[in-house]
C-alpha cells in the first residue's frame, strides 16, 4: 500500500500543507505527492491510501487547481470502492455559509463514487492564529496512527 497526497489549491497555501502531511506520514510507507492538476482520476487505486488537501476559493468554489480533476471525476464516474481516503481542508471563517466547502465538495464525489472517508475531516481555518502546516502535521500523524499501522 502506498500513501498518494493530492492537493488543489490557487494560491499555493495549499501545496505547502501537502509537503508537510508528506513529510508527517512518509515513514509509513511509500508516499508520493501530486498537484491535482496533473493527476488524472484512473491512476487512483484502491490499494493506496489517499490523502486530500484542499482549499475553498471565491463563493464556497473549488480552487482553479483542482477543478480539471473534479471535473474528470464527474465525466469518467470511475468506480472508486475500497479506496480510502481523508481530506484536509483549508478555508476561511469569515465566510461562514461556504466555510471549508472546496474540501467538502470534493469528499462528497469521492464517496459518492464509491471511496470511504475515514478519520476527522480537517477544516483549518484562515483567521485562526493555528498555522495551516502545523495543524496538518497534528492531523496526519492521527491518520497515520489510526489508519496506516
Amino acid at each position: 500500500m502506498g500513501v498518494v497526497v493530492l492537493y488543489g489549491s490557487e494560491t499555493g497555501t495549499c501545496e505547502m500543507v501537502a509537503d508537510h502531511v508528506v513529510d508527517a506520514l512518509s515513514s509509513y510507507g511509500d508516499t508520493s505527492l501530486y498537484d491535482m492538476l496533473e493527476f488524472d482520476p484512473e491512476d487512483l487505486d484502491a490499494e493506496d491510501f489517499l490523502v486530500v488537501v484542499c482549499s475553498t476559493y471565491g463563493d464556497g468554489e473549488l480552487p482553479t487547481g483542482a477543478e480539471p480533476f473534479y471535473e474528470s471525476l464527474c465525466d469518467e464516474e470511475p468506480d472508486l470502492s475500497g479506496l480510502r481516503f481523508a481530506m484536509f481542508g483549508l478555508g476561511d471563517s469569515v465566510y461562514d455559509e461556504t466555510f471549508n466547502r472546496g474540501g467538502e465538495i470534493m469528499a462528497e464525489k469521492l464517496t459518492e463514487l464509491g471511496a470511504t472517508q475515514v478519520g476527522e475531516h480537517a477544516r483549518h481555518d484562515a483567521s485562526s492564529s493555528v498555522k495551516p502546516k502545523d495543524m496538518a502535521q497534528e492531523w496526519a500523524k492521527k491518520i497515520a496512527e489510526e489508519f496506516l499501522t
